[in-house]
């Protein structure tokens, strides 16, 4: 075993591992061992390939708001399904604000009953890391953090962001306003850097007083700040299906036409954008599930291997709440 530790330059105790077929070696250490055992003759219990683990405990963790959310909700139906499928089980808890804040980790992460874990959206970056300092197998769902070393699955907001905005600015639209939370989540930052970078590929200025980068989904809130730009704009792009909502009854509610006076686009897709016609960007939360569970079925086979972060197309769902803009638009 030295003689092959010393060639491949790893310790004795990874060939000792892959030659029995234990876990904790990469698939691609695995076969370098394998090579260079068979190349110098070596006998070994195990050959040529090693015997796959069968993976059965899997742990699923959000915060009490995130499993509020139909969004959210619709992605972890996905994920039950897909788990089913591969005869694995899961386990799921939510986390409230105090279990968050304290840092407790549920009893099947603190005692290693789980194979696997998902996170899905955002807790808090120290909930996170301690939990991925336990050393399982972790995948983030909708949220990434250049502090945590774990693989994520993310939905490409800025492009998604940007093709929103064109699709606004195809349809005549130069005055387009933004609205979202950016400091909630590093979704809708990127969201506004979409709907940023579309303005400026177009060569349409920016305008802040068009910008509500602290939005709070609260009518009240949405429509004071409405009623304080001077020149409203024709068209509005929101990072979430909430806040194209409560922009289309607020607009109404001062007197403005959707979509003859202001156009309206969202984020999401989801059931508020549908029953109240709004156009949105489409998220296949189904996809979103499956390639969550793949990710971690492939990273608990695959400990060694960097992180990565995969990004998941939207595509427009164009209704009622776009049109083009007519000369008397605006104001």
């Amino acid at each position: 075993m030295q003689d092959i530790a010393n060639r491949l330059n790893i310790s004795k105790n990874a060939v000792s591992q892959a030659l029995s077929g234990k876990p904790g070696v990469s698939e691609r250490t695995r076969k370098l061992i394998f090579k260079v055992a068979d190349e110098l003759g070596y006998e070994y219990a195990v050959k040529k390939k090693s015997p796959q683990r069968v993976f059965q405990q899997i742990g699923l963790i959000a915060s009490d708001f995130a499993f509020s959310l139909t969004f959210f909700g619709e992605i972890y139906l996905s994920i039950e399904k897909e788990i089913l499928k591969r005869d694995m089980n899961l386990v799921m808890q939510s986390i409230d604000q105090e279990t968050k804040e304290r840092l407790i980790l549920p009893s099947f992460i603190e005692n290693r009953q789980i194979d696997g874990l998902l996170i899905l959206s955002h807790i808090s970056t120290a909930y996170i890391q301690k939990v991925v300092d336990t050393g399982i197998p972790t995948v983030l769902i909708d949220h990434h953090d250049p502090r945590i070393h774990a693989d994520c699955i993310l939905t490409n907001n800025r492009f998604g962001a940007y093709t929103a905005v064109q699709h606004l600015i195809d349809l005549n639209h130069q005055e387009i306003g933004f609205m979202g939370n950016i400091s909630f989540s590093p979704s809708y930052q990127e969201r506004l850097e979409g709907y940023l970078l579309a303005l400026s590929e177009n060569g349409i200025a920016v305008n802040e007083e068009y910008i509500l980068k602290n939005a709070q989904e609260k009518e009240d809130f949405i429509h004071k700040w409405l009623e304080q730009i001077p020149n409203q704009p024709t068209a509005w792009f929101c990072v979430n299906d909430g806040l194209g909502f409560l922009a289309k009854t607020c607009l109404q509610k001062m007197g403005k036409r959707i979509p003859e006076d202001v156009s309206i686009c969202s984020f999401d897709n989801g059931q508020l954008s549908r029953i109240s016609n709004i156009t949105s960007m489409d998220i296949d939360l189904q996809y979103y599930g499956r390639k969550s569970v793949e990710q971690l079925c492939w990273r608990m086979q695959n400990r060694d291997e960097p992180f990565v972060e995969i990004l998941l197309p939207s595509k427009l769902v164009r209704r009622e709440s776009t049109s083009c803009k007519t000369d008397n638009e605006g104001n």
